[in-house]
């Protein structure tokens, strides 16, 4: 079961526990990306997980690379080249204080890659299912041609292509999104997206709904997956439900719909380790779920477990099998000590 996910590995650099950015001395230094998040998610599911993307040609890149290699990703179409790998600065967030993430992605070696640089045709053989956001062709319209290149190739090849919608306010504006990932969106049989996304990217917005207040409609997250899949045909929409209390305490579920059925999860009370890749980890889930042949429920409950998991481990990756999902996904989720 050979997945491919494309997009940029970065260097993370943060500042230990909840210590500023202005206040540390300190900075630890691990890898993460999107894309290269759901790649780890499914290697540790036991799929045949392929990450593409370009780094540059010395140890930097090459520790980047060691990165996926230790979890089991295979490598293999990564192209080496250009100047630098992008970083992205993360301070966490505690309390009612936000966390806050500061990019320096300019003229790394994947938003400086070319179409040419990726051989989609060779990539995709033998390909399942083929995954991207909304992050990658944010980074310029070479990018925006690659991921329609890639999604192309991947359906030639008779994969599904899954997009996140994640739109990301400080690599371009809304009208920029608007225009590139509704071409995008023609190639993309699974949308995953969230009320935000949905409103900044296609003015999809859910009506009685205010996250910044935890205030969250059913019916206007209907309405959001009813409009996503009308205006591009996709096969499945799946949104996420996160209710902030603060940084640290959120309520966490999604919906998926099939165009017919809507199918809502069980609704988790999450303490929040580490927020980031979040999302991937639910994306990675579903994904996984509905290869493995489960059904439209069964998925959305293994996905919304598998990002309820990563929440509670440290950095990017969500390091956890198929057995520790599916214990939480049944319903085990007093979090006793195992021995």
């Amino acid at each position: 079961m050979k997945v491919v996910t494309f997009g940029e590995l970065m260097l993370r650099l943060e500042p230990p526990g909840y210590f500023r950015f202005v206040q540390t001395e300190n900075l630890t230094a691990t890898f993460g990306g999107a894309e290269a998040n759901v790649a780890i998610s499914l290697a540790n599911f036991g799929v045949d997980s392929y990450y593409v993307t370009k780094l540059p040609d010395h140890e930097i890149g090459q520790a980047a690379v060691n990165s996926l290699r230790r979890f089991g990703v295979n490598t293999q179409y990564i192209v080496r080249g250009g100047p630098r790998v992008g970083i992205y600065y993360n301070e966490r967030g505690a309390s009612q204080r936000g966390s806050k993430c500061i990019y320096d992605r300019a003229g790394s070696s994947i938003q400086l890659s070319k179409p040419e640089d990726f051989d989609w045709k060779q990539i995709m053989q033998g390909c399942k299912a083929f995954h991207i956001t909304g992050i990658t062709p944010a980074l310029g319209p070479n990018l925006v041609k690659s991921c329609i290149q890639a999604a192309e190739e991947a359906h030639k090849a008779g994969a599904i292509v899954s997009l996140d919608l994640n739109y990301r306010a400080k690599l371009w504006s809304r009208e920029e999104a608007n225009k590139a990932m509704t071409e995008l969106c023609k190639h993309v049989d699974i949308c995953v997206a969230n009320e935000d996304d949905a409103a900044d990217v296609f003015g999809i917005k859910a009506e009685n709904t205010d996250t910044t207040k935890g205030e969250l409609s059913t019916e206007g997250y209907k309405s959001v997956a009813r409009q996503l899949m009308e205006r591009f045909s996709f096969k499945k929409v799946a949104i996420t439900l996160r209710t902030s209390i603060n940084a640290n305490r959120n309520d966490w579920q999604a919906l998926l719909y099939d165009g017919k059925d809507f199918f809502f999860s069980k609704k988790y009370e999450v303490w929040i380790v580490d927020r980031v890749g979040g999302g991937d980890s639910f994306t990675a889930g579903l994904i996984y779920s509905l290869l493995s042949g489960k059904t439209s429920q069964e998925a959305v409950e293994f996905a919304v477990a598998a990002s309820c998991l990563k929440h509670t481990i440290e950095g990017d990756f969500n390091m956890v099998s198929v057995a520790e999902v599916e214990k939480l996904a049944s319903g085990n989720a007093s979090g006793r000590i195992q021995r």
